[in-house]
Order: structure tokens, then sequence, then C-alpha cells
């Protein structure tokens, strides 16, 4: 049976190669012997070098460290002028001026020198105490650990499970360690298709903090730990691809996966947006946003639920861009395309160009107002094997990083 959101895809968007191509960490299976070889000898030498640096990072000074990765991260980002167009065109989004404005070049090389210390803090944390991990992350204050906790208890009072959206900001390993000292049951879902030690690596990292990380194919591990009224964190900034949910993100079309609303749907969750962000005494705060609820798979349901995720992603970023850590474009490139996304959400939501519902039964809510209850809500009331997005032989784009 077809996904209710592929359904709503056209056939343009699903046929044409626009987008991000490749999935976040995707071994390429193609060719011969040889050449699987050879992946996989980089691929094992990556992780014996991750390893290495790791350990040479955990005993050295970090204000040291941080100023050399920086220095290099910035010649990365003069060399690699591919990944150089992309991370200037989403700080052009951003900030809504053109890609070769000053600001908008301070910006991009801002969020490479930001980067370089997260790696830095990201490799030393095999080498910290658990509790320093999760005492860099303060949770108090109007969006704080009180009103999600009430949140989360009222929700799995109701039998329901917490889907977590977030994007790369701040520091989301510092956040995973944070929500499972303080006893929530978290996981988080990641791709395993390439670089599988590393990924072992890193999930044994974090089941060390108390928080699972299931493999992105495990849709059976994953319904499970819905059913278990769990807290399942996805990421949803993964880049643009042409089959996701058009969504509007700093008032231009793009998409956005369908998994955490899909997901929401079929198991009744509901979807919570969090972020971390780093402050300047270089701690990080995390807060929440309103809940988004999705009543069902129609596809006005899952846009409306999408859009509301956008939204929430468009705030978490606009307070500090420097630290949204997204190398893959997250827009499209034409405007043919981004005219045809918004006419695929005007289908999906039923409406005529004027914005008056097609059938006269409803009325277009506001852009940006899914379903979504208050910051302490009374909220109301099987993925297919091809993936929880429904595309074939590709990860959810909604996971978290490997």
């Amino acid at each position: 049976m077809a996904s209710p959101v592929t359904d709503s895809t056209s056939a343009g968007a699903r046929n044409r190669p626009g987008g991000v191509g490749y999935a976040p960490h995707r071994r390429s299976d193609g060719g011969g012997r040889l050449r699987r070889a050879a992946t996989r000898f980089r691929e094992k030498a990556a992780v014996r070098a991750y390893r290495a640096t790791s350990w040479l990072l955990a005993h050295l000074p970090l204000g040291a460290t941080v100023a050399v990765a920086r220095i290099m991260f910035l010649a990365g980002y003069l060399a690699w002028p591919s990944k150089r167009r992309a991370i200037t065109a989403n700080a052009s989004h951003v900030l809504r001026l053109p890609p070769d404005d000053p600001a908008v070049r301070r910006l991009a090389r801002s969020i490479y020198t930001t980067y370089a210390r997260y790696v830095v803090e990201l490799m030393r944390l095999p080498a910290r105490p658990t509790a320093e991990h999760a005492g860099q992350v303060e949770i108090r204050g109007e969006r704080g650990i009180e009103t999600f906790t009430r949140i989360y208890e009222r929700l799995r009072d109701e039998g329901r499970a917490t889907i977590i959206v977030t994007a790369h900001i701040g520091n989301i390993e510092a956040l995973a360690a944070a929500t499972a000292a303080l006893g929530f049951p978290a996981y988080g879902v990641a791709d395993d298709s390439a670089y599988p030690e590393l990924y072992e690596l890193l999930a044994a990292q974090r089941r060390a903090w108390g928080v699972e990380v299931i493999a992105w194919r495990n849709l059976r591990e994953i319904h499970r730990v819905l059913r278990e009224k769990a807290i399942l964190a996805l990421l949803v900034d993964w880049g643009y691809r042409a089959d996701g949910v058009p969504v509007r993100l700093f008032d231009a079309w793009t998409t956005l996966p369908a998994g955490p609303a899909v997901l929401a749907a079929r198991t009744g969750a509901a979807i919570v947006p969090v972020v971390n962000r780093r402050l300047p005494d270089g701690t990080y705060a995390a807060e929440h946003g309103e809940v988004i609820e999705v009543p069902d798979t129609s596809p006005a349901a899952i846009a409306l639920a999408s859009q509301a995720v956008a939204n929430a992603l468009e705030r978490m970023v606009a307070v500090a861009p420097e630290q949204w850590y997204t190398f893959k474009p997250m827009w499209p490139d034409s405007p043919a395309e981004a005219e045809e996304l918004a006419a695929r959400a005007r289908a999906a939501l039923e409406v005529d160009p004027a914005g008056e519902p097609a059938n006269g039964s409803r009325r277009l809510r506001p852009r940006g107002r899914s379903r979504v209850a208050p910051s302490d809500p009374e909220p109301s009331g099987p993925a297919r094997a091809r993936g929880i997005d429904g595309a074939p032989g590709e990860p959810p784009s909604g996971t978290a990083g490997g």
C-alpha cells in the first residue's frame, strides 16, 4: 500500500534527480570487488583515525585544539567549492540576502568555525564523564524541563509516545546525554548503512549515557519504542529532497521528511520540537516548542504537521544561525521546482490558488498553523518496509545522526 505522502508527490518530483541525491553517510554499493574492498579499507581507516584523534584530543587543552580546528575547517571551507556553495546558499535563505552579500559570507564562515568547536567536543566525549555531558545543558525556564516533563507524562498517561524533532544545532550529543540523565527513556534513529564500525562506536558511546540508537531500517524496533510510550528523537534537516513534504522555510519552498508526521499519525504519538543551543559561556540551553498533533495520515494532515515542524525549525535556527550545522542544500535551486512544491502543497491541502477550499468543506489555516497545542498542552487523542518516508532504498530523512 502506498504511503499517503508518496501518493501526494507528483510523478515529476518522484522521477527527477533534483535535490540532495544521497543519504547522510550512505555507502555506494556499486562497482566491482576491488572497489568494494577499497571502500571498506577507507571506512576502517576512517574509524581508526577517528579513535586516534579522539584519544589525542582528550589529552590536549580544549582551547588550543579548538583554535587549530577552526583554522582547519576554514581551510576546508575555502578548498571545497561544492560545500561552500551549499552552506552559502543556506545562509542566504536564512538571512534573506543574496548569496554574494558580505553578511552571507560572514555567516557561512562563522558556521564552519562554530562547527569546528562542536566536532572537537564530540570527539572528546568518550573520555569525559557522562555527568559532565549532562551538566553542560541548562534546561530550566519557561520551555524547560518542567513543562517538557508535564507534556511527556501526560502523553504517557494517555498511552502515547513522544517524538522529538530537532536539528543539527548547538550540541545534540549533550542534549541526548542530558535527556537520559534525567531518567527519560530516550532513543534515536541513525543510519547504519555506511561506516558501520563508526556507527557502532557512536552507538556504544550513546548507550553509555542511557540513549539507545536504532538503525533506520529496524522499523519493528522503532514501532516497539513508540508502543512503549518512550521518547524517539529524529533529525529533520538532512537536506532538500524533491520527494519530501513541501513546506515554507524562511519564506521559500522546500521539503522536509515525512517520517515524523507519518509515524505520529500511525502510532498516536505527538511531536515536540526541541533545540539545544550553545551559550556564550560554553554551556548549552535546551528548550522545547509547542506540541504538534497529527490526527490522521491524510495528505492535508501530514502537510500541516510538517509545516508546523518547519516553523519550529525556522525558530530554532533564527536565534543563532551560526550554530546550524547543515552542509547540504536545504532548498531547491530551480524556481520551477519551487513552484511545483507550492502546487503540491495546495493539492495536499485541497485549496485553490486563492486559498479557499477546493471542495468548500474547510478553510486553510493561516500559514504555519497546524493542530498545535500550547506549550503545556492537553493533547487529544506499520510504517512500510520501504522506509518511514516511503522512498525505496533510502533511509528515512528524519533520523538522528550516525
